[in-house]
């Protein structure tokens, strides 16, 4: 189709690395609050709203088109059949109505499969609940969106005031031309490709191919054989720029001093790092943004380190309690975005760092140190890493994901990750969101608790979103690892009461500040 776009090798990832026990979106259950005299049918706003919206979030109304027998990477194309009605729901709690319930609801619901023949998202509306409260439950296949994607999708989906602002209709199509003869396009590309053959200023901008624009598997052929020369320019253009990034990581390896920091990396096995069921546990709670960065502050690091400080913390009372907690400390799987500001692109633009967290550290002001200094080592580590990421996502080869799926069911079937050394204990993210408030059809939007993956050796996920004055941690985890994840959920204010008072003023300094 002409208006196909391929996916990248990153994004198209997560659709074959999904399995029935693992699958592989993203979400978020959101708390709004209705105004007390609020007369509308909510539901029924927020569904036309968002109707009324389409058009500038593009990728709500694209579906996927495989290549033939699964050759290459899938397409996104517009969904012809497009139905809203498919899309968001009426969803209704059991008594008493309350968050508790609508959290068990929801680790429930993040365990089933998005249906592929649809666009790839789903809202689901609860209304009924205790305060006048409204939850609404969203899920996007990671393929579509990464963490930085979702906070640009909020934002043009949701209001800074109550009264909904006016969107612009979409203006028409324009109607698609008879495209140039191939032979003629591929006569002026190789022109340009050898006038100015390995300028790394223009070889990235100039050089594109022509494509056919269909389906059929000769013409598949052809694209990715125009593809795979356009790659090969552009990465020849990039070589300068990768030889200096492996060359760094190679230095880093070889230095004696980073062989402290490569072996603090390595993760022990726990009760965390096994295969996961199709079931899910899921919890959300929140803390005051400006307290943890006063923490941040007088601690010398950044809101991160506060967030793996918390989560460590967490861990270690939980696994203690279970008596599970290894002598060697846990490590973090930290993903780290490489979006650029203002780019609101549905697509994936992402790498991560493994990270220590000081889980075998008791008190908590040292565990924060200690998690800044490996934090701030796993940074340099990692950092040469980032130069080589953009041309790795986009790595295409014809076969490769019918292989990759079968392997990854091979994975998930085999419970490989029983026995194989993790590579990392937990993962944990931080999203930066809107500090100011946000409404949808007229209701206030009080908290949005990230609702992320669960994966086999890497059963538990904190995800944590800055909105407003606040910090909204999502908890989820494989049930049949951690049936009840509140209980840790449970333990996060407690430990972020601990944290503070670690740096709290001596009362004697408050004392004489008083006087």
């Amino acid at each position: 189709m002409a208006d196909a776009k391929k996916l990248s090798s990153l994004d198209a990832s997560f659709l074959y690395l999904e399995t029935p026990e693992m699958p592989m979106h993203v979400g978020s259950m959101a708390i709004f609050r209705l105004p007390d005299d609020y007369k509308g049918n909510f539901f029924e706003d927020f569904k036309a709203m968002i109707a009324s919206r389409l058009h500038i979030a593009p990728i709500l109304k694209a579906r996927l088109e495989k290549a033939p027998l699964d050759i290459d990477h899938p397409s996104w194309v517009e969904d012809d059949q497009f139905d809203i009605d498919r899309h968001i729901f009426r969803a209704s709690l059991p008594a008493p109505h309350d968050r508790a319930t609508l959290q068990r609801t929801v680790g429930w619901m993040h365990a089933k499969l998005l249906n592929r023949a649809r666009p790839l998202w789903e809202f689901y509306v609860f209304e009924g609940m205790k305060d006048n409260e409204i939850g609404l439950y969203s899920k996007m296949h990671h393929c579509a969106i990464d963490g930085g994607a979702g906070a640009a999708l909020t934002s043009m989906i949701y209001d800074i005031t109550p009264v909904p602002r006016v969107i612009d209709p979409p203006t028409a199509r324009k109607v698609a031309q008879e495209p140039r003869d191939i032979a003629a396009n591929l006569i002026d590309s190789y022109q340009a490709l050898w006038t100015k053959p390995f300028d790394p200023a223009s070889a990235p901008k100039t050089l594109e191919l022509p494509r056919t624009g269909k389906s059929d598997l000769g013409s598949i052929l052809f694209d990715n054989a125009m593809f795979q020369i356009e790659t090969a320019v552009k990465f020849a253009s990039t070589v300068p720029t990768m030889l200096k990034s492996v060359s760094e990581v190679i230095g880093k390896i070889s230095d004696p001093k980073s062989r402290d920091s490569l072996a603090a990396m390595s993760s022990p096995p726990t009760i965390l790092n096994k295969a996961i069921s199709s079931e899910r546990s899921f919890a959300g709670t929140s803390i005051s943004l400006s307290r943890a960065k006063a923490v941040a502050k007088a601690s010398g690091g950044k809101l991160n380190d506060v967030v793996l400080a918390l989560a460590s913390g967490v861990l270690r009372r939980y696994l203690l309690s279970q008596g599970a907690l290894p002598n060697k400390s846990l490590t973090a799987a930290v993903p780290i975005s490489l979006r650029e500001e203002g780019n609101a692109d549905a697509n994936n633009q992402v790498f991560g760092m493994i990270c220590s967290i000081a889980t075998n550290v008791d008190d908590p002001k040292t565990r924060l140190e200690t998690i800044i200094a490996q934090s701030t080592k796993s940074k340099e580590m990692s950092h040469p890493l980032r130069a080589l990421v953009p041309q790795m996502s986009n790595l295409s080869m014809l076969g490769a994901p019918i292989v990759v799926q079968v392997l990854s069911l091979l994975y998930s079937r085999s419970n490989l990750s029983d026995v194989l050394p993790p590579a990392a204990n937990v993962t944990v993210s931080n999203v930066p969101g809107p500090r100011q408030t946000l409404y949808a059809a007229g209701a206030e939007l009080l908290h949005i608790f990230p609702v992320s993956i669960s994966a086999h050796g890497l059963a538990l996920n904190i995800t944590v979103q800055s909105y407003r004055d606040q910090l909204d941690f999502g908890f989820i985890a494989g049930a049949n690892i951690i049936p009840h994840v509140q209980v840790l959920c449970d333990m996060l204010p407690l430990e972020f009461d601990a944290l503070e008072a670690a740096y709290a003023p001596p009362p004697s300094e408050i004392k004489g500040a008083a006087e």
